[in-house]
Order: C-alpha cells, then sequence, then structure tokens
C-alpha cells in the first residue's frame, strides 16, 4: 500500500484528488438537476450497437490501428481471466509500474547503481509469449524517482545517472519495445516559465536540455522504437488545457528545431463527462497541427471517470460510453493516430477505484469491460469508433 500512495502527488495534482473526494453525493446529483445539461450527456436514444461481432484488437487493424492497454504483472499473474481478456482485446500491452524507476510494487532502480529487472523481464516476456506489442513507460518522469535520488543525484551527477539509466534499461530491451515515453509530464504553464515546461529535479540539474538528451541516448540505445513525448490535460475547452496544448506545440517544434529524434505525441486522454466541456473542433485542430510537425499520435491512457455523473449504472454507462465514441471519433479522424490505450480493460482493476472514488461509495465504472469481464457499453462505443475510422 505505501509503495502504491507514491503515485498520491502526481495524482492529486493531476486530478484534484482532495477536492474530488469532498463532493457530496448531493453536489453530484445537483449538477443534474438542470435537464438541458443531463440531456447534454446522456441520451437514452443512443445506439450502441456494433456491427462486428470482432475483438477491439481486430476492429482496429482493419483500419491500419493498434489497440492495446494497460497493466501491472501482480493483476495478469493472479488473475488468469484478466489476463485472458487482454490476449483477446489487445495487440499492444504497457506496464504501468515495472519500466518506471520506481512505482507500485515495482523497484526497477534500488540504489544509483543498482537494478532490478525481475518485475520487467516478467512483463517483456508475457508480451512475447502471447505476441503483444509492448511500450515502455516511463525513461524520464519526475514522479517516478526512488527516495534515493533525492539524497544522491546533483547537477555534478545527474547527467551520467541518466546516460546510464538510458543505456541500461533501453538497451536491454533493445529491438523489443514498439515504442518508448521517453518524457512524461515535462509541461506544466502554471509553473510560470516562458518555455511552458515544469520545474522538476531533471530541470533543476541538466537545465532545458534534459529532454533532447533523454531523446538522443534513448534513440542511440535502441534505433528501432518509436520515440514519444506523453502528456495529459490536453482534451477539454479550457484555459488550462489550451495554455497546456499552445506549450506541448511550442516544445515539439522546439525539440524538431535542433535535430531532436522524436516520433510521436502521447496524449493521455484521461476524460472527465460532466466537469469539462469537449470541444471537438479545437482538439481537431491541435491534432492536425502536431501532424503537420510529421509526427505520430498515440491516445497513451485513455478512461473515462465518473466522479461527476449520477449514481444509476445505466445512466452512467451510457455518457461514458458516448465520451468515449465522440472523443474517439474525433481524433481518430486524424490518420496520424496511430493507436489507441485504454489505463486498464476491465474496472476489477482501475487506478481511478483508490485515486478518484466516487463519494457516495458506488464502484466506478470507468473501462470497457466490468469487474466480471463482461463487454459494457464503453466496449461498444470504442469499437463503434474503430468501426467508422479512416483506414491508415
Amino acid at each position: 500500500m505505501s509503495k502504491i500512495l507514491k503515485l498520491t502527488s502526481r495524482r492529486n495534482f493531476l486530478f484534484g484528488l482532495g477536492s474530488l473526494a469532498a463532493i457530496s453525493a448531493v453536489a453530484i446529483s445537483r449538477s443534474f438537476n438542470n435537464n438541458q445539461d443531463r440531456e447534454a450527456l446522456d441520451n437514452p436514444e443512443r445506439d450502441f450497437t456494433v456491427s462486428q461481432e470482432l475483438s477491439l484488437k481486430q476492429l482496429a487493424a482493419q483500419k491500419g490501428l493498434i489497440y492495446g492497454t494497460a497493466s501491472t504483472k501482480s493483476y495478469l499473474a493472479s488473475d488468469p481471466a484478466y489476463m485472458a481478456a487482454i490476449v483477446e482485446n489487445c495487440s499492444m500491452f504497457v506496464p504501468e509500474w515495472e519500466f518506471k524507476w520506481t512505482a507500485g510494487d515495482a523497484l526497477l532502480r534500488p540504489g544509483f547503481n543498482q537494478f532490478d529487472f525481475t518485475a520487467a523481464d516478467w512483463i517483456a516476456n508475457f508480451a512475447a509469449t502471447h505476441k503483444l506489442l509492448l511500450r515502455g513507460h516511463t525513461v524520464v518522469w519526475h514522479e517516478s524517482l526512488p527516495k534515493w535520488f533525492k539524497e544522491t543525484v546533483n547537477r555534478e551527477n545527474a547527467s551520467q545517472l541518466l546516460q546510464s539509466h538510458i543505456q541500461t534499461v533501453v538497451k536491454r530491451y533493445a529491438g523489443k519495445i514498439h515504442s518508448w515515453d521517453v518524457v512524461n509530464e515535462a509541461i506544466e504553464p502554471k509553473d510560470g516559465r516562458d518555455d511552458g515546461l515544469r520545474i522538476t529535479p531533471w530541470l533543476e540539474y541538466l537545465g532545458t536540455s534534459y529532454i533532447d538528451l533523454a531523446f538522443r541516448l534513448t534513440a542511440a540505445a535502441d534505433p528501432q522504437t518509436l520515440l514519444v513525448y506523453n502528456d495529459y490535460g490536453l482534451d477539454y475547452d479550457t484555459p488550462e488545457d489550451e495554455a497546456k496544448r499552445v506549450a506541448v506545440l511550442k516544445l515539439l517544434e522546439r525539440l524538431q528545431s535542433q535535430g531532436t529524434p522524436i516520433h510521436a505525441l502521447g496524449v493521455q486522454a484521461h476524460l472527465y463527462p460532466g466537469k469539462h466541456k469537449f470541444n471537438p473542433d479545437k482538439l481537431r485542430q491541435f491534432f492536425a497541427d502536431v501532424a503537420s510537425l510529421g509526427l505520430k499520435i498515440i491516445i497513451t491512457e485513455m478512461d473515462v471517470a465518473d466522479n461527476y455523473l449520477p449514481r444509476d449504472v445505466a445512466v452512467r454507462d451510457r455518457i461514458i460510453a458516448a465520451t468515449y465514441e465522440d472523443y474517439l471519433s474525433t481524433v481518430l479522424d486524424e490518420t496520424a493516430v496511430i493507436a489507441v490505450l485504454t489505463w486498464g480493460l476491465s474496472d476489477r482493476y482501475s487506478w481511478l477505484s483508490q485515486f478518484q472514488p466516487r463519494s457516495d461509495k458506488a464502484a466506478v465504472r470507468p473501462l470497457p469491460l466490468d469487474i466480471y469481464m463482461r463487454r459494457k457499453l464503453a466496449w461498444n462505443a470504442i469499437a463503434r469508433a474503430f468501426d467508422h475510422a479512416p483506414k491508415r
């Protein structure tokens, strides 16, 4: 439990856990007192019928897309039904914890000169055994640093540490990784820098060049892998998301102008119906701007939280499904999008259960399958989006 809680600062910041957890059931229902608002989110007549009896990976492949999900060794090893559901539906897998420096029950870097590949190797073998494309997540992220980092790392040795980490980890799995999230969540306009960069230990010790350095080192360690910059908060029509989109686009342009080997943008797509308004035109333009740089786009961590939705399961499921289909129908119009990954496949193992629990104590329902591995309307919605997407 204590190791899992290492992620709370990032999750709390990202989604405002403290304030959301305090929202009462009354407040949730009050937000739906306006019939017009509710009808805008929930249409009981909406049709989520799927036309083909295929798995999600098969439907995606028909359009030249990849569908996948994220999970952990602990869930896979202890739950054969969940593993089977992933193998059935997915052609790509993302280790949620095992490739990070430290997270959850995995500790890849127990010391400055120490590595423990037990869990990471298990994941790599799982993916190879089931012929799943494997993503690396993530090389550089300010939230996954082990305790010894603060005590040991400084301006004099940070570059050496980053170089040894990438040469050791990335080279170990070279040729086995479809894509690496080389740098994760390096933009935060609220930190007040003109360049939009988040103030992190990596920025403090290595300066703005740390991003370029990480990409160049990763490219050298594995020339075959797709190199990705990954971030959240790019989806909605809010001043915060607009500022994030502008800053991310400027970062991508800077990296390209200096010859940084970057191939794709990862868009996390953690969605919140009932909280923010979705503007398809603005998102479509942002994706077009990214594609105009010659970059691919991967939807890397998609799920749909239900904190702001009613308790009624039928209503929640319809709104969540509509959110999936509306979002994916928009972004998949951009043929630079090559893959869609949900952050989990079954409600049984969603991180939102712990980090975004509903204040009315009802179980969260953010993913394509329910806790019994049965298809939900969300599954249908994703299938429909794939079915209607243009071919790559």
